[in-house]
């Protein structure tokens, strides 16, 4: 039954996220269905205005043009496999500063300065991720269980040490034999 239920769990994700990147092109281009000249917007209750720009579909423009590619990042960041995936944290950190210099829009300067904060986070990230990445497929892919190493070196260093004290005991026996 639990296999079952992991089953099901595994094809709703992956049908999901299917379907979002099917979507994507969808979404990519959905301010071309937005009239030109409107300041503000409900969708779903939820209120979208120019925010600085020109009109909302500038505004929708640009906010699609950095969400769309983010979130098809992110899906390739957490469904990657490959041992180089910690190198998509560049372009993702990139289009999410992007998107939050669009979201805070107070000036007519984008996509300027964001790759000294890029460069900064990307420098911290990236070589943790990979030591994380780099433990879990020793542990996973390879079968390397660093506790059990562990354990083993030290019943290796405690069977030398009682090598080296049995070799002591034989050289005192020899010892003792020799003065009788």
């Amino acid at each position: 039954m639990a296999k079952k239920n992991t089953l099901r769990n595994k094809f709703l994700i992956e049908g999901l996220i299917s379907v979002i990147i099917v979507v994507s092109p969808l979404l990519h281009y959905a301010w071309k269905y937005i009239p030109y000249g409107i300041q503000e917007i409900y969708f779903f209750g939820i209120k979208i205005d120019a925010n600085g720009f020109d009109d909302i579909n500038n505004a929708i423009y640009y906010y699609l043009m950095k969400f769309v590619p983010l979130m098809l990042l992110l899906i390739w960041f957490i469904t990657c496999k490959e041992w180089w995936y910690h190198a998509i944290i560049l372009p993702i950190t990139m289009y999410a500063f992007q998107l939050l210099y669009v979201l805070t829009f107070e000036s007519n300067i984008m996509d300027e300065n964001e790759i000294l904060y890029i460069v900064a986070i990307s420098m911290v990230i990236t070589p943790i991720i990979y030591f994380i990445r780099l433990k879990l497929v020793d542990k996973y892919v390879h079968g390397i269980d660093l506790k059990a190493m562990d354990q083993e070196l030290k019943f290796l260093k405690e069977k030398e040490a009682l090598k080296k004290e049995w070799e002591k005991l034989e050289q005192q026996k020899a010892a003792l034999l020799k003065k009788m």
